[in-house]
């Protein structure tokens, strides 16, 4: 694990390990603070602390807890499911290679998947999902994807870039091995013009704004997402609502709750089924009271107890 740095504690009880440890059914935990940033600045965001501040804040809060019981889950994180939940650490990054930091989270990704495992990545900004969904590529469609998001993320070329966070779902559309997209949450403006929202219906992927979502339930959504294949969940924190996720770049009033994040992310996790996540544009230093971390640990707690629970019975 010469390129990784491990955490002193792993996330949420998980017990730390290297690639060679990752078995089929794991689960399997690491960092991805850097992605494609458009400017100097973002090189080294707000957002590439989040993964380290993250787990910090949520070991101290429910680190510990692994073995208690849990109300939304019914017993434990983990269950008598068998599955481990298993910690690689953060992704180092090269200031001087930034494209050798990108090629890393697809390499891990791809590494964890081959081995028949399910991959937590703990972002960075919004431009790693491509990255992320770049390590499932096949010949064929082999997953889904769900972004949460405020924003359709469907320019094609933004800041003289079309990889960066502005691209994210156009990018992951033109993947042949990515098969039914939807898109939750959005609501506002953002980066995508008319002709974006048209192309991006265009190209197949369903959008539920979320004046949509909030009349018609998650129930709605989840009836037009098919199980034919797992799905890759893509969360941009700018996806929830500012109240219970202030610690994001770009905060929209109006987001998803709590109530409806979480019920989404089980029925995915324990009944269409999960192929990985990526959290990202988790900008540490905005939270107010940890809210945000606290907020993040409770609905990826939910979803790999969910998961767990699925693939036990797989």
């Amino acid at each position: 694990m010469s390129d990784l740095i491990a955490t002193p504690h792993g996330l949420l009880g998980a017990a730390q390990a290297h690639m060679d440890d990752v078995q089929r059914g794991d689960i399997v935990i690491f960092g991805a603070p850097y992605g494609s940033p458009y400017w100097m600045s973002g090189v080294h965001s707000d957002a590439a602390n989040a993964p380290r501040v993250f787990r910090e804040r949520a070991n101290r809060r429910f680190g510990a807890h692994k073995n208690r019981y849990d109300f939304s889950l019914g017993g434990t994180l983990l269950g008598d499911s068998g599955v481990r939940l298993l910690d690689l650490g953060d992704l180092n990054g090269n200031p001087r290679d930034l494209s050798a930091n990108a090629a890393a989270v697809t390499a891990t990704v791809n590494a964890v998947v081959q081995r028949g495992g399910v991959p937590i990545v703990l972002g960075g900004d919004d431009s790693v999902p491509i990255l992320v969904a770049k390590g499932y590529q096949a010949t064929v469609p082999t997953v889904n994807v769900l972004q949460i998001d405020a924003h359709i993320d469907f320019a094609d070329i933004a800041h003289g870039r079309s990889d960066g966070f502005s691209s994210t779902m156009r990018r992951i559309r033109e993947m042949p091995w990515v098969g039914q997209i939807v898109q939750v949450g959005a609501r506002g403006t953002g980066s995508a013009t008319p002709e974006d929202y048209a192309a991006a219906l265009a190209a197949g992927n369903l959008i539920v704004p979320m004046a949509e979502l909030r009349e018609r339930g998650v129930s709605h959504v989840l009836t037009q997402m098919n199980s034919e294949l797992p799905w890759f969940v893509t969360l941009d924190v700018d996806g929830l609502d500012p109240t219970i996720a202030p610690a994001t770049s770009c905060p929209v009033p109006g987001g998803m709750n709590f109530e409806e994040a979480e019920t989404l992310l089980a029925a995915v996790a324990g009944n269409l089924g999960l192929a990985g996540i990526d959290i990202v544009e988790h900008f540490p230093s905005l939270d107010v009271g940890e809210t945000t971390s606290t907020t993040l640990s409770r609905l990826l707690s939910v979803l790999i107890g969910n998961a767990a629970r699925a693939r036990r019975h797989a």
